[in-house]
């Protein structure tokens, strides 16, 4: 990690009698004890209460402040009159468009256009739902690896315990550090709202970053108004899925929630540089925590299934935006095949939602899988339609799997050595109630017999629909 500070404001008392071994400072003055607790409890309280009384283990405040003043240092100008009413504008266009493109209706109520600092103020609480999972373990391990430094004496452990609870926050602090410069970086190469592929924005609110746009643009040799449109295009998108699918915000931060629920925290460089640390030198103690933090995923089958999860609903939401988005930009749009290269090119080279989650949730997103992602989008758009392909969104259930990814002709046909799943017809749950009433197995009653459903028959029992995924 670089050498950015985490926070922690160092006491200027200038004492040069500190002890070497902390724990030997308890055992032999009460009151050196008590002093070291003193320094610590400033330490800490200089910094404020990490976000609330309903804060999580991760200090928000600190990662915002850390990531605000990161892209301030890089320059962050304000968005003026002009730049609002072209991005506003590009964003209504672009909600025109895809109601040609895509059967579900316009999801942004409140265009907008965000400086990168607007960026991190709007969707900090999303990031706190993401990375709080991953930064309890975090905690809890750099707690039990600093608190740990040295051999406690057994009289001595009951007086040790408030130490251990101010390193926890210590430790709470510096990984809302990391946090912070994280986002900064990431703030500093977002187009929009959805770069990452999560609901980051608030309801109804579509954004986009005039620097993000300019700097996506450079080199492209494309009008700035047509690279404007076809990322308002792509934001747009995004926003309709989120607005009107109505499980998948929760389906995404708990897939999230379950990979990182298996990481294990690797701290051996942290462990190392807090052997023997005297931990009443606040830059020492300092100097220790200046380490980066490495985030491994178990190897069980249980966090496996959880990665796999994860990629595929990540994977299926982007290749969705690409299919729909490349598909109205297309005769529109004179230079949409080289934004829509660039898009891809910037995704496989590391784009900032790698590497983004790479550093808050210790997962990278693999090309591959959104690739083959948009050729099953691709795929179901020939062969069902508009909206047939759009229908697979009205239950989780109808998803593609991992599996079927590596199989789009199999999932948009159905494999015919599983018996029913070739007649199996996607569009048809988008067909209106009394059609579907005509049929026999609808004559005889469905298992909760409720005919408040028109719009939509996503548990038709019958030939069950999950079984095509």
């Amino acid at each position: 990690m670089s050498d950015t500070p985490f926070g922690f404001n160092r006491p200027g008392d200038g004492d040069d009698d500190k002890p070497q071994d902390p724990f030997k400072a308890m055992g032999g003055d009460m009151q050196q004890f008590a002093d070291m607790l003193h320094r610590f409890a400033d330490m800490i309280g200089s910094q404020g209460a990490p976000g609330g009384p309903d804060a999580g283990p991760l200090n928000w405040d600190l990662a915002k402040n850390i990531a605000r003043h990161s892209v301030v240092e890089q320059g962050d100008p304000s968005i003026v009159d002009a730049e609002r009413r072209q991005v506003e504008e590009a964003l209504r266009l672009a909600d025109l468009w895809l109601d040609e493109g895509t059967t579900l209706p316009a999801g942004i109520k409140k265009p907008q256009a965000w400086s990168r600092s607007e960026w991190i103020e709007q969707t900090l609480p999303v990031w706190a739902k993401v990375c709080d999972p991953i930064a309890t373990r975090m905690v809890e391990s750099m707690g039990g690896a600093l608190g740990g430094a040295g051999d406690i004496p057994a009289e001595m452990q009951a007086m040790a315990g408030p130490l251990i609870g101010m390193v926890k926050q210590m430790a709470g602090a510096m990984v809302g550090g990391q946090a912070g410069q994280a986002l900064g970086a990431l703030a500093r190469e977002v187009v929009g709202s959805a770069d990452v592929g999560l609901p980051l924005a608030p309801d109804g609110v579509g954004a986009l970053l005039p620097a993000g746009v300019d700097a996506f643009g450079e080199g492209l040799e494309v009008s700035d108004d047509e690279v404007r449109l076809y990322l308002a295009l792509r934001e747009a998108a995004h926003q309709r899925l989120f607005a009107h699918v109505p499980w998948l915000r929760a389906h995404i931060l708990g897939a999230v929630d379950d990979y990182a629920r298996g990481i294990t925290v690797d701290l051996s460089g942290i462990e190392q540089a807090v052997q023997g640390l005297d931990i009443s030198n606040p830059e020492a103690l300092q100097e220790a925590l200046g380490g980066e933090i490495s985030l491994q995923p178990e190897e069980t089958p249980q966090q496996k299934a959880a990665l796999a999860r994860l990629e595929t609903i990540l994977a299926l939401i982007e290749g969705w935006i690409d299919t729909v988005v490349n598909e109205v930009a297309d005769g529109r749009l004179p230079g949409a095949v080289k934004l829509a290269e660039a898009v891809r090119r910037r995704r496989a080279t590391g784009g900032p939602a790698e590497r983004t989650f790479a550093t808050l949730v210790g997962l990278e997103l693999r090309p591959r899988r959104l690739r083959e992602a948009g050729a099953l989008w691709r795929t179901l758009t020939e062969v069902r339609g508009v909206q047939g392909r759009d229908a697979v969104w009205e239950h989780p259930d109808l998803l593609p799997t991992t599996e079927d990814l590596d199989d789009p002709e199999g999932f948009v046909h159905g494999k015919p050595e599983l018996e029913g799943l070739s007649d199996l017809d996607i569009s048809a749950l988008t067909e209106e109630r009394p059609r579907s009433e005509e049929k026999p197995p609808s004559e005889d009653g469905g298992p909760d017999g409720s005919d408040d459903s028109d719009d939509r028959d996503p548990d038709d029992r019958g030939d069950d629909p999950e079984a095509g995924s």
